[in-house]
């Protein structure tokens, strides 16, 4: 018997990976975080399989459905939104399953960052502009921030920013990152990247807070900030130019 951890994707069905489909479809039990995960991805599950919606439910509630599985020997697909490395809640459940002896195993799936970029067609890390993309979160009524994690320090790195759970903190966003990054700094608001709702609010950090009070966005939504999503100029990347060579590409000799 295994709990098997599974990345269900940023919202669309078909963007979770072949094997975390295959999980759900063969597992006699399937637990779900249903605010989240798509019903339709949850549906490949079998007929008889004993299928749960845990967004109601405490870890003690949720660990005791694994304990039932793992006394009958049954599978357990443990079915997360997005890649349950960020912001996943994962690592609690592994460790009460440590402490238990249950095993378990993790399957990733597409980060909204990454859903969220291909949606808008833009590559996050540009050469001469940005290399870095920091994911990260603010405080409001999850865990507190481990010191050095502010956007006030993050922000001096000037690095192209995914800050998750915070819309509702987009004051504090705008305010501790101006300093860094300026006024006219370009911002997307993506909310729900890839659902059939999906909406995008393009704007720059002095104008960004009041178009997404207008949009009415409240939950769900990811905050990128950075050059990289404006129209900035950038070189070609050397690794396809015509005299950067690799192992792959030999120099070619001369004549």
């Amino acid at each position: 018997m295994t709990v098997h951890f599974i990345g269900a994707g940023p919202g669309a069905p078909d963007l979770i990976t072949v094997r975390g489909l295959k999980l759900i479809q063969a597992c006699p039990v399937v637990l779900y975080a249903g605010s989240l995960v798509p019903t339709e991805i949850v549906a490949e599950a079998q007929e008889s399989a004993r299928v749960l919606d845990t967004a109601p439910m405490n870890l003690d509630e949720i660990i005791a459905e694994i304990e039932t599985a793992h006394a009958a020997g049954h599978d357990v697909a443990r079915v997360h939104s997005g890649d349950p490395s960020i912001y996943g809640a994962i690592a609690e459940q592994m460790r009460r399953l440590d402490t238990l002896g249950i095993p378990y195993d993790i399957t990733p799936g597409v980060p909204a960052f990454a859903a969220a970029a291909a949606a808008l067609g833009k590559e996050l890390t540009l050469p001469n502009v940005s290399q870095t993309v920091v994911l990260t979160r603010t405080s409001v009524r999850a865990s507190d921030m481990p010191e050095g994690e502010d956007l006030e320090t993050l922000g001096k790195s000037g690095a192209t920013l995914a800050v998750h759970l915070s819309v509702n903190n987009l004051a504090k966003v705008v305010r501790e990152l101006t300093p860094h990054y300026g006024e006219d700094c370009p911002v997307v608001v993506a909310y729900r990247a890839t659902w059939p709702d999906e909406q995008f609010v393009h704007g720059t950090l002095a104008d960004i807070r009041a178009k997404v009070k207008e949009a009415g966005f409240t939950r769900t939504a990811l905050i990128l900030v950075g050059r990289v999503l404006g129209d900035t100029h950038f070189n070609d990347s050397a690794l396809y130019a015509a005299a950067h060579h690799h192992v792959l590409r030999p120099k070619k000799s001369a004549g």
